[in-house]
């Protein structure tokens, strides 16, 4: 077990290390270049289209739900856990080079929305497919149908074996456990194991409510992501902004810090590499996991938006990229600071930093804290949940060319999946998911750099348009 660990690690460094990390950057900076800093100039458009739905558009869900089921895949464990571990890891600076990445990488997330609406299928039905193996199949060509299966498979994977089930769940299950039954005092024994009867209740009731939800479809999963991510987004907003409120003296030296860090050049403890050079790495890294801006990912729910321009629609899933790291995990960041919950002292690893960080920043009981804590942790994991579900099954749907039982069957699958997530060793399996969700991102960047010139012009000739 030790040595199939140590070549999962050995591969996930290799897979989703430097190369990776360079060619999204790289990615992101042509296309801002060429698209004339799209993301700061036309920003205000697409939080507009975003909340305002096109007439006689066609798709299944409106712009806003569309942005919302990709939100529901993207907001969770890395805007909470993810930025303390990078935080601490990286140093403040970290969170700078987060913003890099998230900056360049609105550009990626708005070419793969474009990509997504031009070249996605609308059935007879009028029911939608679409995202990265339609954009390379159609975009690129027939020829290089072989990539777009490489990219369904990779992505399907990442659905049912890591983040999607395991992994949310398993996080869901601890966030629970920490909260209720903390020191293990209530266990029942299963398959000769003793399990806190928390995990036992987390198990059976997420798989019943995702059962219930992911059933409905796009739609449904739609209007549960549509209800769920603004109020835990906002209830979550709203708690850093009271820690920062209450801690308002401290904000400028946190960002003093964060820059200082970002660009500090003095060998990091105990070895030769610069402190900016682990920020850097430490904070692109996070920042790419979570807005998941060039893994194409969310360019499949962006296909199914009701929408007859593709820029239109490009422009609303460049806010998500936003919403996710500039704003939710700028915050997350900042608490972590002002608190100090990053000291070193203090010997803090992961969602424990943020609990901290929540437990002495609000002025309530520190159960309360916890509490609000949990609640946004678990609802963010579970809209997780749902949103690969739905990216995963269109994945399927395109392997198996629409094959409506074996796509049902799935979904009992995932269902199940789900269940048994909290009693998984979950080391390997988040190590597994890594290495997928690095795999899906090199077919989909291949196409986007290939068919940029496509977004280029859908670009110039939408805004030409709008002028007259």
């Amino acid at each position: 077990m030790e040595n199939l660990n140590r070549l999962l690690e050995s591969t996930n460094d290799f897979v989703s290390g430097a190369p990776l990390v360079i060619l999204i950057l790289s990615v992101g900076f042509y296309l801002t270049i060429r698209l004339g800093f799209l993301q700061v100039f036309k920003l205000s458009k697409a939080f507009k289209y975003a909340v305002s739905d096109e007439e006689n558009g066609k798709g299944e869900v409106t712009s806003f739900g569309a942005l919302c089921t990709a939100l529901s895949a993207t907001i969770g464990t890395g805007n909470i856990v993810g930025v303390a571990t990078a935080v601490v890891a990286g140093g403040p600076g970290a969170l700078f080079w987060m913003w890099i990445a998230a900056f360049f990488g609105m550009s990626t997330k708005y070419a793969e929305g474009v990509l997504a609406v031009k070249y996605r299928k609308i059935c007879s039905d009028g029911h939608i497919l679409g995202g990265p193996f339609y954009y390379i199949e159609n975009g690129m060509g027939k020829k290089y149908k072989w990539l777009a299966k490489i990219f369904a498979v990779f992505c399907l994977c990442v659905g049912i074996m890591g983040i999607g089930t395991f992994t949310q769940v398993n996080g869901i299950a601890n966030a629970v456990k920490t909260f209720f039954d903390p020191n293990n005092s209530y266990t029942i024994s299963l398959f000769g194991t003793d399990y806190s009867y928390t995990i036992i209740l987390t198990s059976i009731i997420a798989a019943l409510l995702t059962g219930l939800v992911i059933i409905g479809g796009i739609k449904r999963i739609a209007r549960v992501s549509e209800f769920v991510i603004p109020v835990m987004a906002v209830t979550y907003f709203v708690s850093c902004f009271i820690i920062l409120c209450l801690n308002g003296e401290k904000i400028p030296q946190a960002i003093g810090n964060i820059l200082e860090n970002a660009f500090d050049f003095r060998a990091a403890a105990g070895g030769t590499v610069g402190a900016m050079f682990i920020a850097m790495q430490k904070g692109i890294a996070r920042g790419i996991f979570s807005n998941e801006a060039g893994l194409g990912s969310a360019p499949i729910a962006a296909a199914a938006a009701r929408t007859n321009e593709p820029v239109r629609q490009g422009l609303v899933s460049m806010t998500g990229t936003f919403i996710d790291t500039i704003i939710i995990c700028t915050m997350t960041g900042l608490c972590i600071l002002v608190t100090g919950s990053n000291a070193p002292e203090l010997g803090l690893e992961g969602v424990d930093v943020t609990i901290r960080a929540f437990e002495t920043g609000l002025p309530f009981n520190s159960d309360i804290s916890s509490f609000i804590l949990m609640i946004c942790l678990v609802f963010f994991a579970f809209t997780t949940i749902l949103g690969w579900n739905y990216y995963s099954e269109k994945c399927l749907e395109y392997l198996s060319e629409g094959n409506k039982r074996i796509v049902g069957f799935y979904r009992y699958l995932y269902i199940f999946a789900v269940f048994i997530g909290p009693f998984m060793t979950v080391s390997a399996v988040w190590t597994t998911a890594d290495i997928f969700n690095a795999l899906m991102a090199f077919p989909n960047l291949i196409a986007v750099i290939y068919l940029s010139n496509v977004v280029i012009k859908e670009t110039k000739e939408y805004f030409f348009r709008a002028k007259k």
